[in-house]
C-alpha cells in the first residue's frame, strides 16, 4: 500500500501549486476574518452560522451516492461529530473566543504549534516514534511559545488568558485529527468534511444557547464587515479551503501539502499588519521564526519516515 512519503503528483504542476496557493493565502487569511467576523457576532454564535450554512451546500453538493454506493450510517455520523466536535468546535472554537482579546497575526503563530502537539499526543497514546530532529522541533517550538507570551518588564505582550485559550485549539485539534486517522467515514473526503462541519455547526450552536451567547447576541449592531467576514469564512475558507485541500491529499505528496503550516502564519502576521494595523514588534518577528523553523523541521522530518503517522494527514485549517 503507498504511503504518503511515496505519493507521486498525480495532476498538472500547475494545478497542484495553484490549489498550494489556494491554502497558502485562503487558510492564511481566516484568522484576519475570524478577528472581524468576533468584532460584532459573538465567536460560538458566528462558528454555528459558518459550519451549518458551510456543511449544508457541501453535503448537498457531495453526498448523492454513486451507484450501489451505501450513505453515511450511523457508525459514520457518530466519528463525524467526535470529529467536528474536536475539530471544528474545540480546535476552531477557540481560535475564535481567543481572538476576542489576541491579534490574529500572534494567534496563528500559536496555533502553527499543531505539529508539536500530534508528534507529542501521537507518542503518549499511540506510542508513535519521535525522532532526535522532531524533539529538537518540539524544543524549538515550546521556546518560540515562551518568548511570544512570556512577560517581560512586568507585562506580558499578549493576554495570557487569550494564549491559553489560543494554545488549547491545537491540542484539542490533534487530538481529533490522531482520533480521525482510525475512524470510520465515507470514502469520499468530501462528504466526511460535510458531516463533521454539520455536526461541528450544531455544537457550536448549543454551546452559544448555553453560555447565553444568543440571548445577549443583537443581529442590529453586527456591522457589515462582520457579515463579509462569515460570508468569506464559509464561501472561501471552508468550502474553497477545504475542496483544495481533500484534492491535494489525492494527488499531491504530504511533505509538499504540510508546508501550509507554516506558511500560513506568515500571511496571517502580514495580512493583520497591513489591514487591521496590528503590531509587529522585533519580539513577534523572532518568536514567528522560532516557531516556524520548529514546525517546519517536525513537518519535514515526519515527511521522511518511511511509514509516516496518519494523523499527520489532517492538519490544522481555521
Amino acid at each position: 500500500m503507498e504511503t504518503a512519503s511515496q505519493r507521486t503528483l498525480g495532476a498538472p504542476g500547475a494545478k497542484v501549486a495553484l490549489a498550494l496557493a489556494a491554502l497558502y493565502i485562503v487558510w492564511g487569511s481566516t484568522y484576519l476574518a475570524i478577528r472581524v467576523a468576533v468584532g460584532t457576532i459573538p465567536p460560538f454564535t458566528q462558528g454555528s452560522i459558518r459550519f451549518l450554512i458551510a456543511g449544508t451546500i457541501l453535503y448537498l453538493a457531495t453526498a448523492r451516492g454513486r451507484a450501489g454506493e451505501p450513505r453515511p450510517g450511523r457508525r459514520e455520523w457518530r466519528d463525524a461529530a467526535i470529529i467536528g466536535g474536536f475539530l471544528l468546535l474545540g480546535g476552531n472554537g477557540l481560535v475564535a473566543l481567543g481572538e476576542t482579546t489576541v491579534a490574529s497575526g500572534i494567534a496563528a503563530l500559536l496555533i502553527a504549534t499543531l505539529p508539536l502537539w500530534v508528534a507529542i499526543l501521537g507518542r503518549l497514546f499511540f506510542n508513535l516514534r519521535l525522532s532526535r530532529s522532531t524533539l529538537v522541533g518540539i524544543g524549538l517550538g515550546f521556546a518560540g511559545v515562551g518568548a511570544l507570551v512570556w512577560p517581560a518588564g512586568g507585562s506580558a505582550p499578549v493576554d495570557p488568558v487569550g494564549a491559553v485559550i489560543l494554545l488549547g485549539s491545537p491540542i484539542l485539534w490533534a487530538i481529533g485529527s490522531l482520533y480521525s486517522a482510525r475512524a470510520h467515514l465515507p470514502a469520499r473526503p468530501l462528504v466526511g468534511v460535510a458531516m463533521q462541519m454539520l455536526c461541528g455547526g450544531a455544537m457550536f450552536g448549543v454551546v452559544a444557547i448555553l453560555t447565553g451567547e444568543v440571548s445577549r447576541f443583537h443581529p442590529a449592531a453586527v456591522t457589515p464587515e462582520s457579515v463579509a467576514a462569515v460570508a468569506y469564512l464559509v464561501a472561501v475558507g471552508s468550502l474553497i479551503g477545504f475542496t483544495a485541500y481533500a484534492w491535494l491529499l489525492r494527488v499531491a505528496p504530504l511533505p509538499l501539502i504540510a508546508t501550509y503550516a507554516y506558511v500560513n502564519p506568515i500571511v496571517a502576521v502580514a495580512l493583520g499588519a497591513l489591514i487591521l494595523g496590528e503590531p509587529v514588534t522585533p519580539r513577534t518577528l523572532l518568536a514567528g521564526v522560532i516557531i516556524i523553523v520548529a514546525v517546519a523541521i517536525i513537518v519535514w522530518t515526519r515527511g521522511r519516515e518511511p511509514v509516516p503517522p496518519r494523523p499527520e494527514e489532517v492538519i490544522e485549517a481555521t
